[in-house]
């Protein structure tokens, strides 16, 4: 059997051009003892993967040129020589970025059992839903009535965040771009406030209109302008849980720092970035929590849905011109 892939041919700097990703195809090796063989169905993009295509160690290693290149999929099992799966079983494991993926079986997990469509747990029950729970109960120890900014409020993390905030009953307000956007947020009881021609300042204003009390949580997954006037909005004793610095990742030098980081020390608040799989023994409790209300139509998801492996770069790239609301998934 034959699997068809992504490989990328440089490590890119910059955005990277669509003509760094190659599909290639090979032929798979016979299953080995305690291997899975699987059909791909969805697949996951997501803004962490431009860090691993930087050459460079970080958090996670760096993808390897001209190897398949990995991320979050579900698929269904077509062969097993794992006593643990079966063919027809869904499962989600990292061999993304491909049709077929031949796995260890240690590398594969079976789908949970909650009732919802199984591109779910990639998305709002899956990574990004738990990097929400993650950012706001474990990091930023959010607390009932705490007033909560989310940037990058209508992804696929950030769509979740401002909806669990929004439970805790405190003032809300989500950072977005597009109008389609910021009244997605809006229907939700959520304080929209677009980025869109504002600088720092203008946006520190305008922050400052959306919620006068100030803030005691800020979700970032931005940084830059974003960061900047979330600082100056900031109450005493905030809390800042740092997911991600979309705003950066494509730059070919190294972003300033805010300028008025002294906010930290003025609010005595605290700042901290997190890495979700370090948190993943928490999972469970997230699915506990969160599942049930996604299952009975509590909780809204959005999904950016981009058809068939070919799609797979552009759905990527997407990520970094704000082309996606909520999930960016690649249906096979």
């Amino acid at each position: 059997m034959q699997t068809r892939y992504y490989t990328i041919t440089d490590y890119p700097k910059g955005t990277p051009e669509r003509d760094l990703f190659q599909l290639r195809e090979e032929e798979l090796s016979e299953l080995g003892e305690g291997e899975v063989r699987i059909r791909n169905s969805w697949l996951s993009v997501d803004p962490y993967m431009r860090g691993r295509m930087s050459g460079v160690k970080t958090y996670i290693d760096p993808f390897e040129l001209n190897e398949p290149l990995q991320g979050a999929a579900v698929g269904e099992v077509i062969e097993s020589r794992d006593s643990r799966f079966k063919s027809g079983d869904k499962v989600r494991h990292m061999g993304g970025w491909r049709d077929i993926a031949q796995l260890s079986g240690d590398q594969v997990e079976p789908l949970p059992s909650i009732e919802v469509p199984e591109q779910a747990y990639l998305g709002v029950l899956g990574m990004p839903g738990m990097t929400a729970w993650t950012g706001l109960n474990i990091i930023a120890e959010m607390k009932e009535g705490d007033n909560v900014l989310v940037s990058a409020a209508s992804g696929a993390v950030g769509s979740l965040a401002v909806q669990l905030a929004k439970a805790k009953g405190g003032t809300v307000v989500g950072i977005a771009g597009s109008q389609e956007k910021l009244d997605w947020l809006e229907v939700r009881g959520v304080k929209a406030v677009s980025y869109k021609g504002k600088d720092a300042e203008q946006l520190t204003k305008a922050l400052k209109e959306a919620c006068p009390d100030g803030f005691d949580v800020y979700y970032e997954n931005v940084g830059g302008d974003c960061l900047v006037a979330a600082l100056n909005n900031l109450n005493v004793g905030a809390r800042i849980a740092v997911c991600g610095m979309i705003s950066s990742y494509n730059d070919t030098e190294a972003a300033p720092g805010p300028s008025n980081i002294s906010m930290i020390l003025i609010r005595r608040a605290r700042m901290q970035g997190f890495i979700v799989f370090d948190h993943w023994q928490n999972y469970s409790r997230f699915l506990e929590e969160v599942g049930p209300q996604v299952a009975k139509g509590d909780i809204d998801y959005e999904e950016t849905v981009e058809q068939g492996l070919e799609q797979t770069p552009d759905a990527f790239l997407k990520l970094f011109s704000g082309g996606n609301k909520g999930k960016m998934l690649v249906r096979l």
